[in-house]
């Protein structure tokens, strides 16, 4: 820090003489915003809680601050985004593939097909639409006896655990994990469970178009290459000698043989550059968010949020350094994690509240956690 002391106290030298010399000359609309910077910095040079991350905080406050704004003004767009992608992919399937489906394959593939993608897209557009319009959760404002573990700063309320401000949407969210352009809303303890089973369905169905038509892009491939190519020929030998004919005469012509193409129309152009376009956008998609969806499956068996993750790491090493072990509070074992998270308490319930659409509400109301007091397994399934 003794290098860092220098250079700010070389600045503040800086400022005062600058205050000094101009303090007659600058106009008070100018000479605010110095002294609030004059402020800014002594407060950093001059607190003993000052260290790296603080500065660089502040440093970085605007940038995070236009993140912000860009984030909340364009929040419908990304979701527009989703919803334009995935129904040009929906279309493709079928008026593009359903119909080739319906012709070549047999009973059996058809009924997979048609039965596995419908219950796919089902579990998408549900999912997406309840992750969007769910709220979080949010701590209560009026005065109760919930206890919490910190006051937010900025909305000056009284946290429950897992809860965290969001600068976005400019309130406190319950079990915060992150907030989600995608999802222009929040992912909290009342939507957590919609988000992840969106990534996830998702990323099958994506998975599913990329595997299935991988086939048909080859040959769209190749088929557009080879018409491009045989545009790009010129048919034909040269003919020399004639005068003023001289030009070309077909090669077929000149052999005595007529040879017809097929015609390349504009519907058979169109159906290949739509399998390429859907490949190309659920293979790219698919590996994107398949790791996603894989981090936080890991995050979800450790029983953390993306927010805790980072804290519990920073707080292992500060314990780590005294020779001592964290424990996750929130971690109640691989299984339980899952179980509370998806709401899980019967074994019928994996298939009803997991394998099927359902709008049940999550395990508690997050702004207590005593779902695990004992050392057994907490849900009898």
């Amino acid at each position: 820090m003794r290098p860092c002391s220098t250079v700010m106290h070389l600045l503040l030298r800086c400022l005062r003489g600058c205050g000094r010399h101009s303090r007659c000359r600058l106009p008070r609309r100018v000479r605010q915003p110095v002294n609030y910077i004059k402020l800014i910095f002594k407060s950093l040079y001059f607190s003993s809680f000052t260290n790296s991350e603080v500065m660089m905080d502040s440093i970085l406050e605007p940038v995070f601050w236009m993140v912000e704004v860009v984030t909340r003004w364009f929040g419908m767009v990304f979701v527009f985004l989703v919803v334009a992608l995935t129904s040009s992919v929906v279309c493709i399937a079928y008026f593009c593939l359903l119909p080739l489906v319906l012709q070549t394959y047999t009973p059996g593939w058809i009924m997979w097909h048609i039965c596995y993608g419908h219950w796919n897209l089902v579990m998408i557009v549900f999912h997406y639409y309840k992750a969007t319009k769910t709220p979080p959760g949010t701590p209560p404002k009026l005065k109760n006896d919930i206890p919490f573990v910190s006051v937010c700063k900025k909305c000056v309320i009284p946290k429950p655990a897992r809860s965290h401000h969001c600068g976005i949407c400019k309130t406190c969210i319950l079990k915060m994990d992150h907030h989600c352009p995608w999802l222009n809303n929040c992912v909290g303890h009342n939507n957590h469970r919609y988000f992840f089973s969106f990534c996830l369905y998702l990323t099958l169905g994506c998975m599913y178009c990329s595997i299935s038509g991988r086939n048909l892009f080859i040959d769209a491939y190749s088929a557009i290459d080879q018409f491009r190519h045989m545009e790009a020929e010129k048919q034909g030998v040269p003919v020399t000698g004639i005068g003023l004919l001289i030009g070309i005469v077909p090669s077929e012509a000149v052999a005595g043989k007529v040879i017809s193409q097929p015609p390349y129309t504009y519907k058979d152009r169109m159906f290949h550059k739509s399998v390429i376009y859907m490949w190309v956008l659920t293979s790219t998609v698919a590996v994107a968010l398949g790791a996603l969806t894989l981090w936080h499956a890991i995050l979800i068996t450790r029983g953390e949020t993306s927010i805790e993750r980072h804290i519990n790491n920073k707080e292992a090493r500060r314990l780590a350094t005294r020779g001592k072990v964290y424990r996750n509070p929130f971690n109640y074992g691989k299984l339980n994690n899952w179980k509370v998270f998806f709401g899980v308490e019967k074994r019928s319930h994996w298939l009803t509240h997991v394998l099927l659409p359902s709008g049940h509400t999550p395990y508690g109301d997050g702004l207590t956690w005593d779902i695990y007091p004992l050392k057994k397994d907490m849900l009898p399934v």
